[in-house]
């Protein structure tokens, strides 16, 4: 029963993160904008903000829909969950644990599940999972 439900349960994860990280990018543009974004990247002492900003965003964006696809997800994942432990670093970490203070524990659980799903398969209709059993048929009938 666990390993039926499984592809299931990781692809709705897949896509709870995914829109999650998307929305977040997408805000990056449309709500604040880049030069919104750069400035309060600026403002809490990011490194390069200039630089910083725009690279997050797309980031997020592209790294959300990325997840909702199951595609590339080890390296999708990683990138997000540094993302977010630089979060951590210069925005979250010194208000403390709770989220509703501005804490870290919503930053830090988007973290674990990008790993997480970064390192799973991805489960149900995910890209990587399709392309991978495509090679491995292709590589036993060689």
């Amino acid at each position: 029963m666990l390993d039926q439900a499984r592809p299931v349960a990781l692809l709705l994860a897949r896509i709870a993160i995914g829109v999650i990280f998307l929305v977040h990018g997408y805000q990056k543009f449309a709500t604040m904008g880049i030069a919104g974004t750069t400035k309060f990247f600026e403002s809490v002492g990011i490194p390069l903000a200039a630089v910083a900003a725009p690279a997050v965003a797309v980031l997020e964006v592209v790294g959300g829909l990325a997840l909702i696809a199951g595609a590339a997800l080890p390296i999708v994942g990683t990138l997000l969950a540094l993302n977010m432990i630089g979060a951590i670093v210069f925005v979250h970490g010194a208000n403390g644990f709770g989220a509703g203070e501005g804490g870290y524990e919503f930053v830090l659980a988007l973290a674990a599940a990008s790993l997480a799903i970064g390192f799973s398969g991805g489960g149900a209709l995910a890209v990587d999972r399709l392309f991978g059993r495509r090679r491995n048929a292709e590589s036993v009938a060689a």
